[in-house]
Parts: C-alpha cells; structure tokens; sequence
C-alpha cells in the first residue's frame, strides 16, 4: 500500500456557524466568518467546505461575492439559486452548480421547498483575480471529473458500491469529502461528513466499506494573482 502524508477532520470537529434560530446550520471545516483558525485557512485552493442545513422558508438573502469560484453539491432537497448575471435555477440532489464571482456579482440563495435542505458548498480561490462573474448547472452529473475553469483544480464525483474500490486522483494536494456512506483511505476510515486531506497523492486508493457518494478535489497550484 502506498502511503502519504494526510489528516482526517471529522465531521464532529467542524465548526458549527450559521443561524440555527434562523433554520440555518453551516458546519465548517475551514476558518470561516466568526470562526478563525490560523492554522486552518485553506488547503492549496480549496477555502471552504461548508455542510449546509436549511429547513424550509430559510436561506441567505441576496450578499457580495469577488475573486472566489462556489462550487455547489445538494444532497437532500432543492436550492434555490438567483444571482445578478441574471441566473435564477432550482439545484436538485445529483446537479453541480458552479458559480463564478470574478471581479464582483451577487447572488441569493434560499430553501423554498417544504423538506430541509441539505448541501455542501465548496470555495475555491481563482488562479487569476478580476474576471467576469459566470454560471453553470450540469444537471444529474454521472460519476467523472469536472474542471473548474477558474482554478487548476478538479473536481471528480464518484459513487462506490460496498466492497468497490477507486482510484484517488494524483496530484499535490486532494480533498476527499465523504457526502454518504464509509471509505477507507490510506487506512484510514472516514465517514459521512468526514474528510480528508492528502499531500502530494500518488497513487492512493479509496475502498467503499459500504456504499460511499464521495466528492475529490485533484488540485495542482496555489492561486497565484498577479
């Protein structure tokens, strides 16, 4: 087995922000608005990783976005997205939703559905600062792997059977988000909500204790604005 160097977050170490009386829970696993931590700030590109609550009627009111690539999974439920490039889109379980900030844009984001609402936000750091703010939604991806244009950095989707086994993506640093399920990584068995982060991963593989939807960031550079 090849090993490298790694750390695992459980889900029970992240942060809990948001406004719970509001119906809003955000469970972070970086430095994030109230919650600072000098030593946890990012990985490479990656800034966030957020495991978003919602019950129904909540949601974040129309707020400022500059220089960060959102990159959105919806696990239970439908988000409601509006920005103002003029994109307005309902994001189901199995879509991937990408929103570009560049040099400045808004969006809003809410539960408008009668069930809670559960999602896991990731933001990225753009390899180059002041673009044009951008949309996508892919509809119900197949397992593969999703460039983000704006950072070296890709996103690859994988849903595991018990017992199956999967390639973790080599680069020099990967983000491994367990959004279902239980994997062993590298000896290590991480759960639903747990994560992991790998070092310079060459050749590691993922086992599906049981049956796993897991999320990899393959990032290959820092950002580096100029």
């Amino acid at each position: 087995m090849t090993h490298v160097r790694r750390a695992v977050q459980r889900a029970g170490e992240r942060f809990l922000g948001g406004d719970p009386e509001a119906g809003i829970e955000t469970w972070h696993a970086f430095s994030f608005a109230g919650f600072y931590d000098p030593d946890n700030v990012r990985f490479g590109p990656l800034a966030a990783c957020n495991e978003e609550r919602l019950a129904p009627g909540a949601g974040f009111a129309e707020h400022p976005h500059r220089d960060v690539e959102i990159v959105t999974w919806v696990v239970e439920g439908e988000l409601t997205h509006e920005d103002s490039t003029g994109h307005r889109a309902v994001v189901r379980a199995g879509d991937l939703q990408r929103f570009s900030a560049g040099s400045g844009a808004r969006h809003s984001e809410r539960n408008e559905g009668a069930v809670p609402l559960r999602f896991v936000q990731m933001w990225l750091t753009p390899s180059e600062s002041d673009g044009e703010p951008s949309y996508e939604l892919l509809p119900q991806v197949p397992d593969g792997a999703y460039p983000l244009a704006g950072a070296e950095a890709v996103l690859h989707v994988r849903r595991l059977a018990a017992g199956e086994r999967v390639s973790v993506p080599d680069a020099q640093w990967v983000y491994v988000h367990v959004v279902r399920g239980s994997v062993r990584v590298d000896g290590d068995v991480v759960g639903e909500g747990d994560a992991m982060r790998l070092f310079e991963a060459v050749g590691v593989e993922a086992f599906a204790v049981d049956a796993a939807e897991l999320l990899f960031w393959a990032m290959h550079a820092e950002p580096h604005f100029g």
